[in-house]
């Protein structure tokens, strides 16, 4: 397990560094130093999320970029299991929002019902129509979106949970973070731009949980297509 946390509690942890606390957090130290994360990587005994429940955490909104996560899955070599991710992620704590965002291509019907599934099992998808650019392949992009949502909802959560490595999304993360708000990034550390890191107050490698949100190869998940389905 791998976790490098830049926000540890006092009475739990003892740091060299000096850390400058945030009015909004009470009772745990942020750091507002820029660290490197193979620099300052620590390897743990205990899982993170026992780590993470030692945490104050507060209310905690989840800020998925789906294209990322389905990339960094097949790097892995796992199928997602969204409802153990999602459980992972919020580790016992109070969710606010769980935030899905996604390219879409309207003719394809078993998306369609992969997002349907998502929609009735705790995620608050959003979607932008895949474009054909130039090159003649399909890409969209959402970080414009996922910026927006984590800096309009700010005053209503307590930590944000970034599933992207995306280094555009690091001045989104730093502008919450001036706001008080505690930020965890949660990908895989190889494909993690260093700057994002950089203005986390927790980072998480994919790699390191990746037992944990992996799909059960005996089980599977009936995706209901728009068509097929009474809701």
């Amino acid at each position: 397990m791998i976790i490098t946390n830049f926000s540890k509690q006092s009475n739990e942890f003892k740091e060299p560094k000096v850390l400058k606390a945030k009015p909004h957090w009470q009772g745990q130290n942020l750091s507002d130093t820029a660290v490197k994360g193979k620099d300052t990587k620590m390897r743990d005994p205990a899982p993170d999320s026992l780590i993470l429940n030692n945490l104050n955490r507060g209310r905690v909104a989840i800020f998925i970029d789906g294209l990322s996560l389905f990339h960094t899955a097949l790097q892995l070599g796992i199928e997602i299991d969204y409802v153990k991710l999602l459980c992972h992620l919020t580790s016992g704590s109070r969710l606010l929002r769980a935030f899905f965002y996604t390219g879409v291509d309207i003719s394809n019907e078993k998306q369609q019902g992969f997002l349907l599934w998502m929609r009735r099992n705790g995620y608050r998808v959003v979607a932008k129509e895949l474009v054909v650019p130039a090159e003649n392949f399909k890409k969209s992009n959402l970080n414009v979106e996922i910026a927006v949502d984590m800096i309009t909802l700010a005053p209503y959560y307590d930590t944000a949970v970034l599933v992207s490595g995306d280094g555009d999304l690091a001045y989104a993360v730093n502008a919450v973070s001036r706001m008080g708000v505690r930020v965890e990034v949660v990908s895989l550390q190889t494909t993690t731009s260093e700057s994002l890191i950089d203005v986390a107050d927790c980072f998480i490698d994919l790699d390191s949980i990746k037992t944990h949100i992996q799909k059960d190869s005996n089980l599977g998940y009936s995706y209901r297509t728009a068509s097929n389905s009474n809701l």
